[in-house]
């Protein structure tokens, strides 16, 4: 086993939290670059005009999965040692909601609003007030909503163990859903842009 690395002691939190830094920055600077900075391109994903969104997040997810459960029936990955946020299905849910919600309005999520915000959009800057507003109004109104906020705990789940299935079958499956996915948002978006009818009038 060789990773997680920081678990076990291949370095210092201090070296971590520089490696998390870089990571964070990497992120941003591909989410810019696929334009992910601008809320038209991201509710463009609504009106079925661009499925960008869609598909690099979910090829990030793909990623990750293979990547994970790959290195781990590898024998290079601790999976137990892998942090995952416990589980606690109706607040998450809500928060689910809500969160979808904003987006749709808004087009911003909390790692697009830092992107906007980092090439001077002020919409992003509105976004930010918003958390930040969120936040103080989660906080100070804990104690009033904690017992819903700790509603239907599973503890540290995987959805292959709730589905009673094989690790390596459910990412299978999701591969295939997200290629059959991919196609099929491709074939929308074309149709929504009237890409067809673009080409047959150029052929002409």
């Amino acid at each position: 086993m060789i990773a997680p690395m920081d678990k076990l002691a291949f370095f210092g939190r201090e070296i971590g939290i520089v490696i998390a830094m870089l990571l964070g920055f990497g992120f941003g600077f591909f989410l810019e670059r696929a334009g992910f900075g601008s809320a038209r391109k991201l509710c463009a994903n609504w009106y079925g005009r661009d499925f960008a969104v869609i598909r690099v997040m979910f090829t990030a997810v793909l990623v990750c999965m293979i990547g994970l459960f790959g290195l781990h029936y590898a024998g290079l990955l601790y999976l137990d040692l892998v942090y995952i946020n416990p589980t606690y299905i109706w607040p998450q849910l809500v928060g689910a909601l809500l969160l979808g919600i904003g987006f749709a309005v808004g087009g911003y999520c909390p790692g697009t609003t830092a992107v906007a915000i980092s090439t001077g959009k002020l919409d992003g800057l509105s976004f930010l007030f918003g958390f930040l507003g969120g936040v103080f109004v989660f906080t100070e109104g804990y104690s009033f909503i904690e017992s819903f906020y700790t509603s239907g705990a599973m503890g540290r789940v995987f959805l292959a163990d709730v589905l009673h299935v094989p690790h390596g079958v459910l990412v299978f499956i999701i591969t295939v859903f997200a290629v059959g996915a991919f196609v099929l948002l491709r074939y929308i978006q074309n149709r929504v842009n009237g890409v067809k009818g673009k080409v047959a009038a150029g052929g002409k």
